[in-house]
């Protein structure tokens, strides 16, 4: 069985660790685009072809499912995705982890792309799953953009424009964009005690097997992993090993669980970087 993940950059590896870790048996396409990264600041026709093409490349090489781990592309071109492929092949969007953040009933920093933080979709969102909660948009411009770099300088000063623009009486911060979990250790760092991280990766990899049929278990033999880059078969970015669950999937290995950032998290000891699953 083969799940295929559409993303233009890095933003796929959190769902994709997560999909390894719950059924290892399962091969991962990774398609990615580096030819017309970043989607963000590309026009929605743009996003819909690129999406729909590695759609259609994943489909030919044989994939069950189609997973969308990424906030701007489910924004832009869910829809399409959905009825070129649907009910066949059954198509999975990210939507971010704003309705569990509610429910904790804290004052919410969303941190997302210039792009989804502006979209109707997210205001949507936050209208149907935080009514009566006080919540902060957050752009956080640059920041996916130094992610697919590995540009640890500039995951920095990103972080910390957006640290600076996150009211001090947000008690959860959601991470909107899917190429964020991957410095979760950074926006730790730079966090107060007791806030808590809201991610959806886990969530949207359950949601892809329970959309198969497939059972989650963390036993078995590990399957393939193959990436694709704007078409054409080939390794994952240099940029990907710098993070821990891009080289385990690299490697084809099993996915360790402290390579991947939980889905609920409690700020501890920031100064030290420490981030306590709940």
């Amino acid at each position: 069985m083969t799940v295929a993940l559409i993303d233009s950059g890095l933003g796929l590896l959190p769902t994709a660790g997560w999909l390894r870790r719950l059924a290892p048996s399962v091969d991962l396409l990774l398609l990615l685009d580096p030819e017309g990264m970043p989607w963000g600041s590309k026009s929605a026709q743009f996003v819909t072809d690129r999406v729909l093409a590695g759609g259609e490349l994943a489909v030919e090489r044989g994939a069950r499912a189609l997973v969308v781990p990424c906030n701007t592309a489910t924004v832009t071109a869910i829809d399409a995705l959905r009825a070129r492929f649907e009910p066949e092949v059954p198509v999975i969007g990210t939507v971010p982890a704003i309705k569990p953040a509610a429910a904790a009933g804290l004052p919410i920093a969303v941190w997302a792309t210039v792009r989804t933080t502006e979209s109707d979709y997210q205001q949507r969102l936050i209208a149907e799953h935080a009514d009566g909660i006080p919540v902060f948009p957050v752009a956080c411009p640059g920041l996916a953009e130094a992610v697919d770099r590995g540009d640890g300088d500039a995951i920095d000063e990103a972080v910390a424009a957006a640290v600076e623009l996150t009211p001090r009486a947000c008690g959860s911060v959601v991470l909107g964009c899917t190429h964020y979990p991957l410095v979760s250790d950074r926006i730790t760092r730079s966090l107060p005690d007791g806030v808590t991280l809201y991610d959806s990766a886990e969530a949207v990899a359950r949601q892809a097997l329970r959309r198969l049929g497939a059972p989650d278990t963390s036993s078995g033999t590990p399957g393939r992993v193959q990436a694709v880059a704007s078409g054409r078969p080939s390794a994952l970015p240099p940029a990907a090993h710098r993070y821990a669950v891009g080289r385990a999937l690299a490697a084809e290995a099993p996915m360790p669980l402290e390579s991947l950032s939980p889905a609920v998290s409690v700020v501890r000891g920031s100064a030290n970087g420490s981030l306590v699953p709940e």
